[in-house]
């Protein structure tokens, strides 16, 4: 399979709420709409985990970032525009997103994607997809493909074909950036 038959296999599996697991920026991840609810859902039953614990939302583009979240804070552009490695910012009173991927205090992780396949299937979606780790809830992240558990691989719709062979990068810094200026971070 090549680059552009991946891409086409997700999108489809994205268009009717199903799952892929694909490789990203920073470690292999489990994805699906952000817009769609029953398709989040399926990802916390995937990977037993808790629906009160949130998950990261990745954009194509500046203008997909300010379509999802209300006002994002002026110092945003400037730390991913600088960021030496993939960052991760935790944004105030996201929109038009699936609730079930909004954190209890009106927030929403959202990173900014700068790997190829990510950012082609991401901007012929037209919507952001989700994207968390490979793995069940309280197990290691996979650095590689081949760590990923079994059942992750039969839990998904769709295995992505490109990448399988690299090893992951780390996981992307975290930062939250209030709308009161407050700037906090939490995974460097």
């Amino acid at each position: 399979m090549n680059l552009n038959e991946d891409i086409k296999e997700s999108l489809e599996v994205l268009k009717r709420g199903g799952l892929i697991l694909y490789p990203t920026d920073t470690v292999w991840g489990i994805g699906c709409d952000a817009t769609n609810y029953e398709a989040v859902q399926k990802i916390f039953e995937l990977k037993q985990r808790e629906d009160s614990k949130t998950m990261i939302c990745l954009v194509h583009d500046f203008e997909m970032l300010n379509r999802h979240v209300e006002e994002v804070p002026g110092v945003a552009k400037n730390i991913l525009t600088l960021s030496q490695k993939p960052t991760t910012i935790i944004y105030d009173r996201p929109k038009h997103v699936a609730e079930n991927l909004i954190a209890s205090d009106n927030t929403l992780a959202i990173r900014l994607v700068q790997h190829h396949f990510c950012e082609s299937v991401i901007k012929r979606f037209k919507k952001p997809i989700v994207s968390t780790s490979a793995n069940r809830s309280g197990q290691p992240t996979p650095k590689t493909f081949q760590e990923i558990e079994t059942e992750i691989l039969k839990g998904v719709d769709y295995v992505v074909n490109l990448g399988r062979d690299q090893k992951a990068a780390n996981p992307s810094s975290i930062i939250k950036l209030s709308n009161d200026g407050a700037v906090k971070v939490i995974r460097q």
